[in-house]
C-alpha cells in the first residue's frame, strides 16, 4: 500500500496550479540570475595559456575556433588517473547532443583536464564521445582557475575552491570519495587535487577575457539526468554515490534499460 498522499483529479489539479505559480516564480528568478551573470565585469587574461589538442598545441584564443564565446568544462581527470571522474562523465554525457547548437549560437564548448591528451582521447573513445577535449597540462590553467591543488597546497591547507577555502583533512576523506578515487585508479588525496567546474570566456578585438566560473553545486543544472530525476515521482532518491560511468551499471539495470529501448 502506498504511503504517499492520494487525491482526486480535481484536488491534484488545484495542488498542481499552486506548484505552477512557484515554478514560474523560480523561472523568473533564474532569468534574473542569468542577467546578473552576464552583467559581471570581465577580467582581461594576460597569461598565455597553452593546451594540447588533436590539432596540436593551442592557445586559449585558439579554442574559440572562430566564435566569440567559449565555455570550458573543467573535467576531473588528473595526470595520475586511470579513468575520468564518473560524476564529470555523467555531466559530459550530454555534451555531444548540444555542442552543435551552442556553436550555431556563437559559443564553443570544450572540456579541459590535466591528464595527457592520449589518455583523454582514449577515454573519450571508450565513452563514445566526440566533443573537443584539451589537455591543460602544458600550463597553469587548472591551478589559476582553482580546479587543481598541488601537493604543497594540500599539505598546507591552502588554495580556494568555490570562492572559499579548499582545505580538506586528507586523513578524514569520506568513504564515497575514496570509492570514487579507487574507481579512477588513484588514491583519495590524489583524486581531490583536481576539482570540477566550468569557466566562461569572451574574445573581443583579439583579447580574451574571463567572464564567469562556477564550481561544486553551481554545476547542478549541467547534470542533465538530474533535471529529469527532479521531475520523477521519487526525485533523486539518493543513497550514497549511486551513479556510474555509462556502461558500468550492474547487469540487471543494463538489461532493463536495453529492454525499454527496443
Amino acid at each position: 500500500m502506498t504511503t504517499h498522499g492520494i487525491a482526486s483529479r480535481e484536488e491534484w489539479l488545484a495542488a498542481r496550479r499552486d506548484l505552477l505559480a512557484a515554478e514560474k516564480a523560480l523561472t523568473r528568478q533564474s532569468d534574473a540570475l542569468a542577467q546578473r551573470r552576464q552583467a559581471l565585469p570581465w577580467v582581461k587574461l594576460d597569461k598565455a595559456y597553452r593546451f594540447d589538442t588533436e590539432a596540436g598545441s593551442a592557445t586559449l584564443a585558439d579554442l574559440f575556433q572562430g566564435r566569440s564565446q567559449l565555455l570550458v568544462y573543467h573535467f576531473m581527470f588528473g595526470a595520475d588517473y586511470a579513468a575520468g571522474c564518473p560524476s564529470c562523465s555523467m555531466v559530459a554525457d550530454g555534451f555531444n547532443g548540444f555542442i552543435e547548437h551552442l556553436a550555431q549560437h556563437d559559443v564553443m564548448l570544450w572540456a579541459a583536464s590535466r591528464a595527457p591528451l592520449p589518455k583523454l582521447l582514449a577515454f573519450r573513445q571508450r565513452m563514445g564521445w566526440s566533443f573537443p577535449w584539451a589537455s591543460s597540462a602544458p600550463s597553469d590553467f587548472n591551478a589559476d582557475f582553482n580546479v587543481y591543488f598541488s601537493d604543497a597546497q594540500q599539505q598546507k591547507g591552502a588554495g580556494e575552491y568555490n570562492y572559499q577555502s579548499a582545505a580538506i583533512p586528507l586523513d578524514e576523506l569520506p568513504e564515497p570519495v575514496l570509492q570514487i578515487a579507487a574507481g579512477c585508479g588513484t588514491d583519495g588525496p590524489t583524486f581531490i587535487q583536481d576539482r570540477p567546474g566550468m569557466s566562461a570566456f569572451v574574445l573581443e578585438d583579439g583579447v580574451v577575457y574571463h567572464t564567469y566560473s562556477a564550481y561544486a553545486r553551481g554545476l547542478d543544472a549541467m547534470w542533465g539526468a538530474y533535471q529529469w530525476l527532479d521531475r520523477a515521482p521519487r526525485g533523486r532518491n539518493e543513497t550514497g554515490i549511486w551513479w556510474r560511468r555509462r556502461g558500468e551499471y550492474d547487469s540487471v539495470a543494463q538489461s532493463t534499460v536495453a529492454s525499454c529501448c527496443r
